[in-house]
C-alpha cells in the first residue's frame, strides 16, 4: 500500500515537474550590441578592467548576460532571472548613460565597496561560476580604476 502511495506521489512529482517547465518562463533577454549608453562608450575602460567586468560582472549587471542551460530549467530558471532582473535594476554597465551623475558616482564606490567584502560577485554565483571569483590583484585593478574615474568625475569643470 505504502509503495503504491510512494509511485503515486512520485509520478504527480514528475508530472508537476514537466508541466512547470512550459509555464511562467522567465525573461532571459540578452545581446551582444554594445550601445552609445554602454559604460565603456563613455568612460575610459581599459582592456583589463573590462576583461574582469565581463568575466565576472556582465552575466548579472549588464545586458550581455550568458544564460546557462539550467537557467531553462524550472524552478531554478525563476531564481536566476530574478537575480539576474534585480542585479540589472541595481546597476547595468549596458545602460550606463541613463543613471543620473551622482548615481554613476555612488555605483562606482559600491563596486569597489563590494568586491572588497567579498559581496559581489554574490557567493551562490560563484557556485557555479568559479571562473568569476575575483583574485586579489582582479580587485586591486578594479579599485584602482574606480579610483581613477572617480578622480576623473571631480576634476570635471561643471
Amino acid at each position: 500500500m505504502i509503495k503504491k502511495i510512494l509511485k503515486i506521489i512520485l509520478l504527480v512529482l514528475v508530472v508537476g515537474f514537466i508541466a512547470v517547465q512550459f509555464f511562467n518562463r522567465p525573461d532571459k533577454s540578452t545581446t551582444t550590441e554594445v550601445t552609445p549608453a554602454h559604460i565603456t562608450k563613455v568612460m575610459t575602460v581599459p582592456a583589463n578592467v573590462e576583461s574582469i567586468l565581463k568575466r565576472s560582472c556582465y552575466d548579472c549587471h549588464s545586458n550581455h548576460t550568458a544564460w546557462p542551460w539550467y537557467s531553462s530549467v524550472a524552478p531554478v530558471s525563476w531564481l536566476v532571472a530574478e537575480d539576474v532582473e534585480h542585479g540589472r535594476k541595481k546597476m547595468n554597465f549596458s545602460e550606463w548613460t541613463k543613471l543620473s551623475e551622482a548615481k554613476r558616482e555612488a555605483r562606482l564606490n559600491e563596486i569597489c565597496e563590494q568586491i572588497k567584502s567579498d559581496e559581489m560577485p554574490m557567493p551562490k554565483y560563484l557556485l557555479m561560476h568559479s571562473d568569476a571569483k575575483l583574485s586579489q590583484a582582479d580587485k586591486d585593478i578594479l579599485c584602482k580604476w574606480v579610483e581613477t574615474e572617480l578622480q576623473k568625475l571631480e576634476d570635471k569643470p561643471e
